[in-house]
């Protein structure tokens, strides 16, 4: 048994920090699809989004995984001031932070573009750094999934529990679907970055606009 509970709302200065983790999915995918609207020659069946960081318009890309990341770490920055002392007050938001410093690499670190039909994968250590990034913002996103739930079932909301472990489960599932089916490899990792980045959003968006216990 938890000793005796009381809720707070957040105050001005979370609420704005947590408003930087709502806009995290919103702002990356809006960016992509005005990308693709300008770039109709990415396959984005079969091209990663990350590719989107190359050739002439690639700036555009980096600035997006730059900018993603740093609302993350605000994101997270917001997340450990409403938590404070409570259950995942600390390891939540290190892996929020985590999250956000690995797009921040994403950004910094380019993808090698993909090999031509019947050419070997050439790797460069740029673009194994770019995928050593991605690893660390996926996979520290979804242990903050766990790690959350369990902070939601302390607070009584077995719905947000469920949804975080359900995403925790999803994202990696659609990962390894993708990379079985290289047809539409694109779509679907694409899919599971939404169902990923789109938990962090709606998870800060409750904290934002709802007491937490203190």
């Amino acid at each position: 048994m938890e000793s005796q509970m009381k809720t707070a709302s957040p105050q001005p200065v979370d609420r704005a920090l947590l408003a930087c983790g709502v806009a995290t999915a919103p702002v990356f995918y809006a960016v992509v699809a005005l990308q693709l609207a300008l770039r109709p020659s990415h396959d984005i069946r079969t091209q990663p989004l990350s590719l989107l960081a190359l050739g002439e318009l690639g700036w555009i890309q980096i600035a997006n995984f730059l900018l993603t990341g740093f609302l993350a770490l605000a994101g997270a920055v917001g997340l450990r001031r409403v938590l404070r002392d409570q259950r995942g007050s600390s390891a939540g938001p290190i892996l929020v932070g985590l999250y956000g410093l690995g797009m921040i690499g994403a950004g910094l670190f380019g993808p090698d573009p993909l090999p031509s039909p019947g050419q070997a994968p050439q790797i460069s250590a740029t673009g194994a750094l770019h995928l050593v990034a991605f690893l660390v913002s996926f996979l520290s996103l979804i242990a903050a999934c766990f790690v959350l739930a369990r902070r939601f079932s302390a607070a009584g909301k077995p719905g947000w529990m469920v949804y975080s472990i359900a995403t925790a489960l999803l994202a990696p599932a659609l990962v390894a679907t993708g990379i079985a089916n290289p047809s539409f490899a694109g779509v679907i990792i694409g899919g599971a970055g939404v169902v990923l980045f789109g938990w962090f959003s709606l998870v800060s968006f409750e904290l934002r606009d709802s007491n937490v216990v203190s």
